[in-house]
């Protein structure tokens, strides 16, 4: 099971909803989160952070030493990468917002789904093609899972 849990940025002006898979680590394993407004004057130790875009993100890795029992991996490999790329202590989506923006267009398509389901296969699978191209095309680490 994954629990979503939002976090304010450090000025307060933007938040992100995260996802800690399987509860293997707490809510508080996210120390601060740093919005493209706020982040633009915080140096990134990669020891304790990581940076999406010009999201970073920075972790509380005292908390996840008390934790790292309860992960598969080698505990001398804990880094933010692992805990974020893994989906231990990720974004909601593949970006802050992703799952409210995504849900908003699928919407839109899925009114197709009861008057002429091929058609809405055909923009589904096109609407989710040139997202990821986007996505990636705008740099968010989640879009080059796989």
């Amino acid at each position: 099971m994954c629990m979503d849990h939002s976090v304010v940025c450090k000025c307060g002006k933007n938040e992100a909803s995260f996802m800690f898979k399987n509860e293997l680590m707490p809510p508080e394993t996210v120390e601060a989160l740093y919005c493209p407004e706020c982040s633009g004057e915080v140096p990134v130790n990669t020891d304790l952070m990581l940076k999406d875009n010009e999201w970073v993100i920075h972790f509380d890795m005292e908390i996840t030493e008390l934790y790292k029992g309860r992960l598969p991996y080698n505990k001398e490999q804990l880094s933010p990468e692992l805990l974020f790329d893994e989906g231990y202590v990720t974004w909601r989506g593949f970006y802050p917002g992703d799952h409210l923006e995504s849900a908003k267009e699928r919407k839109k398509i899925a009114k197709l789904a009861k008057t002429d389901p091929a058609q809405y296969f055909r923009e589904i699978k096109n609407w989710a093609t040139k997202r990821m191209s986007r996505l990636k095309k705008e740099g968010w680490r989640k879009a080059y899972d796989g």
